[in-house]
């Protein structure tokens, strides 16, 4: 020890010792103390045992403090519940806003989050999406509601709004494909939100080989996991639009080689939840159906070539006609233009998005494309690259901050001659 320490063996002892000792002094003061703090609590047990008045003090104290925690009202109510709670019964009741984008991705969001973005002025921009995606659904519905979804080849799933996966105002969402049982090469075509299935609304469909069918949305109450059969279809045929109607609508069916029919709804019969629909417009070779639109008081007829032209078309230009016919034209297609890529019912405040095949997107106000006769030729909208063509467009709310692209405008002059050869062409078909 002396040598590794420089300590004799007499000092090393005397540490050690006194060590263990300073030890066995403290824990024999720690028994010691808590031996005085039990005999302590005993005698003032032993003190309020023997006073009442000292028991009634305790026993008012403790209520005190429980009435300040506790003094709000009651927020629930006692009552006696037969059978088993629903899960819904503990989704809280509330309005959200759900999105649903071209490339399938769909979130929930409550809509004071939704409002709170708006003062912003910023809307529905702030997602994160990819380059070539876009909003194309957005509604406002209530946490306990339905939303519909019926894919391209006629089958109808169902969730509750509160089953859509919660998103904050910057996230994408969740693709449909993690949500509902899609077979391949099926895509949602509608997304559709009731708050009861009633007999006095109907889901009114229109097919690419031109078939629409109305049925009684009550039909569509019992909607299983795996879906159920919204439509019967033919081979090759699919789903090209899809609208919720009260019975009373009209609609405008339109054909890629730019022809159009405008429908009383009420002239359609409803039929079963699996038939296969009746004819809405005569197709010739070559031809197919692009989209559907229903009539909306005070807006036009919006048409967009797959070359990015487009025009606006009032409504009144075109009659009421009976189905199965071959319709009016709607749009003079050609190699410049192209053929039409769909049609959207549009107000003066819309902003309209506009997506190419190469993924390039752009928003136009509607208000700067003018309304035009039936036949003329439209302006460009949105200008392609080679090779490339318009694949969508869907209408948004307009925003203010959202940058927009400009709209080819034609002259007064160039205007004048349009309208002149429309008129004749319009006067040549008649």
């Amino acid at each position: 020890i002396e040598a590794q320490t420089g300590l004799s063996q007499e000092q090393a002892e005397a540490i050690v010792q006194m060590r263990l000792g300073q030890l066995t002094g403290l824990e024999r003061q720690k028994i010691t103390d808590e031996l005085y703090a039990l005999l302590t609590k005993i005698s003032d047990f032993e003190d309020i045992l023997a006073d009442v008045n000292r028991v009634y003090q305790i026993i008012m104290d403790d209520l005190n403090v429980i009435r300040k925690k506790f003094s709000d009202k009651r927020r629930t109510d006692i009552e006696n519940v037969s059978g088993e709670v629903d899960i819904e019964d503990l989704i809280p009741e509330e309005d959200c806003v759900v999105t649903l984008t071209n490339n399938g991705y769909i979130k929930r969001m409550p809509l004071t989050e939704y409002k709170t973005q708006h003062r912003g002025g910023r809307g529905i921009t702030g997602m994160k999406q990819r380059e070539e995606d876009f909003v194309e659904e957005m509604f406002i519905c209530g946490s306990h509601d339905n939303i519909l979804f019926i894919s391209n080849k006629g089958i109808m799933y169902k969730l509750k709004c509160y089953e859509v996966p919660d998103g904050s105002k910057a996230s994408r969402g969740f693709n449909l494909i993690n949500l509902l049982p899609l077979t391949e090469n099926e895509k949602i075509a509608a997304m559709i939100k009731t708050t009861d299935f009633n007999d006095d609304k109907f889901i009114t469909m229109v097919t690419k080989n031109g078939k629409i069918k109305r049925t009684n949305l009550s039909l569509y109450k019992n909607v299983r996991k795996n879906g159920l059969i919204a439509i019967g279809l033919d081979e090759g045929d699919e789903i090209e639009g899809v609208r919720m109607t009260d019975g009373s609508a009209q609609l405008f069916v339109a054909t890629h080689n730019g022809m159009a029919i405008r429908l009383e709804e009420s002239k359609i019969r409803a039929l079963s939840r699996s038939a296969h629909g009746v004819r809405a417009i005569k197709l010739r070779d070559g031809d197919y159906v692009v989209s559907m639109a229903r009539v909306r008081e005070g807006a036009s007829l919006l048409t967009v070539t797959e070359n990015g032209y487009g025009k606006k078309t009032d409504l009144d230009s075109y009659r009421i006609q009976n189905r199965g016919g071959f319709g009016l034209t709607n749009y003079k297609t050609d190699d410049i233009r192209g053929k039409v890529c769909g049609i959207k019912i549009v107000d003066e405040e819309d902003d309209i998005i506009l997506v190419s095949s190469d993924g390039i997107i752009i928003r136009i106000l509607a208000s700067d494309i003018r309304i035009m006769g039936r036949i003329a030729k439209g302006v460009r909208v949105m200008r392609v690259n080679e090779g490339a063509n318009v694949v969508a467009f869907t209408r948004a709310e307009h925003d203010d901050n959202a940058e927009t692209e400009k709209v080819e405008q034609l002259t007064e002059e160039q205007l004048k001659e349009a309208e002149a050869e429309a008129a004749l062409e319009e006067q040549n078909e008649e």
